[in-house]
């Protein structure tokens, strides 16, 4: 398996398709890469020279921020928000919504697991 920016990318797959296996590289950035390094986006990963893999290598650490670096700044500014307990601050240290996403009903990628709360509806009372 090719390694580029320290990530093993899968070699029987295009390489269009390998370098989105790295963290902060998409369609649309991949694209740009291989055409800036002049590289057939049809080609196997496992087909590419070793010199062509040193050209991706080093494009993609010139001229893009991803894996570690990437993980590190997104933890920070979600630290930042967190800090100046700022509205979308408060809604990630509570795991809730963050874009303005309805909460009544969905949501639950972000809430979790339903908890059932015993007593919701009401309860007649004895007379």
């Amino acid at each position: 398996m090719p390694r580029i920016s320290g990530v093993d990318i899968p070699d029987n797959k295009p390489i269009r398709i390998s370098l989105r296996y790295l963290y902060g590289v998409g369609p649309a950035n991949a694209q740009l890469i291989l055409k800036e390094a002049k590289i057939d986006g049809q080609v196997r990963a496992n087909k590419l020279t070793e010199d062509q893999l040193a050209q991706l290598a080093t494009i993609i650490d010139s001229n893009y921020v991803v894996e570690g670096t990437l993980r590190r700044s997104v933890a920070q500014n979600i630290a930042r928000l967190r800090d100046v307990r700022s509205y979308r601050g408060e809604r990630h240290r509570r795991g809730l919504p963050v874009r303005g996403q309805r909460t009544k009903t969905n949501a639950r990628t972000r809430k979790g697991k339903r908890k059932t709360v015993a007593g919701k509806k009401g309860v007649k009372a004895m007379k």
